[in-house]
């Protein structure tokens, strides 16, 4: 199993170092990867690390981005891509996000592509053709890569789909890339990890705010073992 861990905007940099340290004393199976906000990446040492974000341009007169082959110097492996947040707060598009995945598969570093619905695309029965579109982007990527499937109304809210409906999509998302992962996220915890697990076709998890809690994130790993 692929467990990736979004820090989002959370730690500081005192806090980030114990959290590390109770990190690598968990014990698990899985793959855990870090992604810590970009000021903290260069503090990870002995795990896994992930970004949160990067640039769609290379170096250059870019102020305020992070290109990927910095994040290569930090030996950074995987990138998330078209988290929702990003998609609502900075209006990220399709486009934008391709170039960004252009950048990471140039410079050797797995993307983590996340796609998923509205409510009102759920509920008005157009969540297909918004994931299809999302995932459209990968038609003339060859690298394999994962896909993280986040129903964005479910973030946060402690609210999942039922296991009918993450079967649903996740038929449909590797009918489309059949060799790529497919994690799920959104409001996975420990209340809800044993229906979860049911699951077969869930590759993984990405989780956001599970991933600050140390002792509540060692309960999960042990629950999907």
């Amino acid at each position: 199993m692929i467990v990736a861990l979004n820090n989002k905007s959370n730690l500081s940099k005192e806090e980030f170092i114990n959290y590390v340290e109770e990190l690598k004393k968990i014990n698990t199976n899985s793959t855990l990867i870090l992604c810590p906000t970009f000021i903290n990446i260069g503090l990870v040492d002995g795990i896994l690390l992930g970004s949160q974000n990067v640039s769609k341009f290379d170096d250059g007169a870019y102020t305020g981005e992070i290109s990927a082959k910095d994040l290569k110097s930090y030996n950074v492996k995987y990138s998330i891509v078209g988290h929702s947040e990003r998609r609502n707060y900075q209006k990220e598009t399709n486009e934008d996000i391709k170039l960004k995945l252009i950048k990471l598969i140039e410079n050797d570093i797995t993307p983590i592509l996340c796609i998923g619905e509205s409510k009102e695309e759920r509920d008005n029965n157009t969540y297909k053709e918004v994931l299809k579109e999302e995932l459209s982007i990968l038609d003339d990527i060859e690298k394999d890569i994962i896909i993280a499937y986040e129903p964005i109304w479910s973030i946060g809210t402690g609210i999942i789909p039922t296991n009918e409906e993450i079967i649903e999509v996740f038929n449909l998302i590797k009918s489309i890339c059949p060799n790529d992962k497919v994690l799920y996220g959104g409001s996975a915890n420990n209340d809800n990890i044993d229906t979860l697990k049911q699951i077969d076709l869930i590759d993984g998890y990405l989780l956001g705010g599970l991933s600050l809690k140390p002792d509540k994130l060692e309960e999960f790993l042990n629950k999907l073992n």
